[in-house]
């Protein structure tokens, strides 16, 4: 059986390769039964047959079955989902490509799980070709289906599988990168996506301490992980500079060139707090799920390195017309089916400022393996994508690098561009952080027994270069805010963020919402809504971070007679929504409340 045919790639004028897009494999063929996959696209008169799931499915809670509803003619067509095609291989056209192992050998002696790709459009071609002439297991759906109850929650096997095809030097690539991850990252990790690894800290410990301590900072790779020996390692500066250079590790901590800079820097991901975007509406999935981030993808550490700009200076400066610099990491990235190395760009104006470190050390330490060893980039303020692991090049460019992760990835649309009508242009590519913040403890749906106080903690942020200024909480959905006491916020810099506690006054009991919202420096604050930051690529939930917590206030007299009986009785508290069979009045009480304030019914 021969494989679906794909979108052909640029590089298919080297190799010859299919034209055409016949259907979409990414469905998650663990939730679609037969009973959804009619043959055929139905009228809505003749569609009468109901599923086993009818009533969930009816109710929003399976959305990735319901047919689209074709409403262009008279007749109003039901579109069913198609059925995930079978995993199928066109082994002689994978075997025409030639020798994997010789093709994706390995480039460099001390750089395991690296292949080099943007010098070589004709390798690129070929690992195309290989990708396209077989089928891989479907992405899962998530955003209309439930999360599964699992950690690593997601485990990304097509890009396992697209390793494990190509072969050669990325065969072990996701085996490789999963070990490092249990190495150096902690045990209590919520492994958000297992391959290409996405994590983050669960909420108890990601404020802990103002210094993310390095196996609870959060990791957003693209890609595996590359374990490079640093004294193999170069670093290539060329393009639009005077005169191209090469330099080792050790040519770059010549502090008589480049003088040590050193930062303590909060960076953060543009998919934080992501999950509420997609408990609102689904967006973008792509081969890399969006990961179903929370509120953990931020994180604080303090690096040492040396600043962009005095290497360039060192390579004689930039020759016109050079405004930006393409940074490449060593990572294998798998954008539609094609293969690249992570590529993305600064402006010249980011790096003249100074604001663009090359860094080596994390919290007085090397730098972990996962977080880009031997050398990586830092860019102050800006969103995590940019600062690039495993750097191996640096080339100066007129214009931002058209590479995928820059030009058609990490957009910022309009609520109205999505699937069927987004153009890259369309969308604004993300660069600063805006100001953010975010409740990390209690959590949402937590009952909290309390005294007329909420004891909150969480952290605020702000990109480049901002501040937190102020942060406020409400216990009414907010309509009334109280500021966090400054001796409650820890310490103010320009690219830092400001963890917190507070005492919240709250004398409501029942579900009450808690919101957090920041203002920076220049007066710049949230929006109090999710909708109002909602976007199709779900990228930066800025909004005001609400959480729904049962208060339970024990200064009530009422509500203090009835823990109390629970706890004469041995009675648990939780879970909240279990029915317990204590009364909490007697008959007699009953009858007493009537002699003063009379039954429901009046007499005439």
């Amino acid at each position: 059986m021969a494989p679906p045919s794909y979108p052909p790639s640029s590089a298919d004028t080297a190799i010859a390769g299919p034209s055409s897009y016949t259907h979409d494999i990414h469905h998650d063929a663990r939730s679609i039964d037969v009973y959804s996959l009619p043959k055929v696209n139905l009228p809505e008169a003749l569609d009468t047959s109901n599923r086993p799931d009818e009533w969930k499915i009816e109710q929003g809670m399976a959305g990735h079955k319901l047919p689209i509803l074709d409403q262009t003619g008279t007749d109003t067509i039901h579109i069913y989902p198609t059925k995930p095609p079978k995993l199928v291989k066109d082994e002689e056209a994978i075997n025409s490509v030639g020798d994997r192992n010789k093709l994706f050998a390995r480039e460099l002696e001390g750089w395991k799980g690296y292949v080099e790709w943007e010098k070589y459009p004709e390798k690129k071609a070929k690992a195309h070709k290989i990708l396209t002439s077989q089928t891989f297991t479907p992405s899962p759906e998530y955003m209309f289906g439930p999360i599964p109850d699992t950690n690593p929650v997601l485990t990304g096997e097509d890009f396992k599988e697209w390793h494990h095809a190509l072969g050669g030097e990325l065969a072990s690539v996701p085996e490789d990168s999963w070990k490092t991850v249990l190495r150096e990252k902690h045990p209590d990790m919520l492994h958000l996506l297992q391959f290409p690894y996405n994590g983050e800290p669960p909420k108890r410990l990601v404020t802990s301490k103002v210094i993310t301590p390095n196996p609870l900072h959060f990791v957003r790779n693209h890609g595996g992980i590359p374990l490079i020996d640093k004294d193999k390692w170069s670093l290539t500066l060329d393009g639009l500079v005077n005169h191209p250079k090469t330099y080792t590790l050790e040519d770059l901590k010549d502090e008589h060139k480049f003088p040590r800079m050193e930062r303590t820097v909060t960076m953060q991901c543009s998919g934080t707090r992501r999950i509420e975007q997609i408990s609102l509406y689904g967006g973008q999935g792509d081969e890399v799920p969006q990961a179903p981030w929370a509120e953990g993808a931020i994180g604080t550490a303090r690096y040492v390195g040396i600043s962009l700009k005095k290497v360039i200076k060192d390579c004689g400066g930039l020759i016109k017309p050079a405004k930006h610099l393409e940074l490449y990491g060593a990572e294998t990235y798998v954008k539609d089916l094609e293969v690249m190395n992570y590529v993305v760009s600064v402006p010249w104006s980011k790096v003249k400022a100074n604001e663009v470190i090359l860094t080596w050390e994390m919290n007085g330490e090397p730098l972990p393996k996962i977080h880009g060893y031997p050398l990586r980039v830092v860019v102050l303020g800006y969103i995590g994508a940019r600062s690039v692991k495993w750097l191996y090049r640096i080339k100066a460019i007129e214009n931002p690098s058209l590479a995928p992760v820059q030009s058609r990835e990490y957009l910022y649309f309009n609520q109205q561009v999505g699937k069927y009508n987004q153009r890259p242009t369309d969308g604004i590519q993300i660069q600063e952080m805006p100001v953010s913040s975010a409740i990390m403890s209690p959590i949402t749906k937590q009952v909290v027994i309390h005294s007329g106080k909420i004891r909150c903690k969480g952290w605020a942020y702000s990109g480049g270069g901002r501040w937190p200024e102020r942060v406020e909480l409400s216990a009414d959905g907010g309509f009334t805010w109280y500021d966090i006491p400054p001796e409650k916020l820890s310490k103010k810099g320009k690219w830092l963020w400001r963890t917190w506690e507070m005492d919240l006054p709250c004398d409501a009991e029942g579900w009450i919402e808690i919101v957090c919202r920041c203002w920076d420096n220049a007066l710049n604050t949230q929006p109090l809504n999710v909708r109002a930051a909602w976007n199709w690529g779900l990228h930066v939930t800025s909004s005001a971070h609400r959480i729904s917590v049962y208060s339970v206030n024990r200064t009530r007299p009422v509500t203090r007679k009835r823990l109390d009986k629970y706890d004469q009785l041995g009675i648990p508290l939780a879970p909240l929504t279990r029915y317990e069979i204590v009364k909490s009045q007697t008959d007699e009480e009953y009858q007493e409340y009537w002699k003063t304030h009379e039954p429901r019914d009046v007499d005439e």
